[in-house]
């Protein structure tokens, strides 16, 4: 009931990189993904007002 097992032998150097490398690329491409949907609102205009766009001329 809720016993984790350890295991016998650590890791290798090459399964702890593996994982390093796994982890840092699936963060490198959520936020790829997250700058591509933000570039895709602003191409929209969308997004024109908080970024100060040409609705905004108004001030002196």
């Amino acid at each position: 009931m809720g016993k984790k097992t350890i295991p016998e032998n650590p890791p290798s150097a090459k399964a702890l990189r593996e994982a390093r490398l796994k982890s840092a690329l699936k963060a490198n491409l959520q936020r790829r993904k997250a700058q591509t949907r933000a570039r895709a609102v602003d191409e929209t205009g969308e997004n024109a007002a908080e970024k100060g766009g040409s609705n905004n001329n108004e001030a002196g």
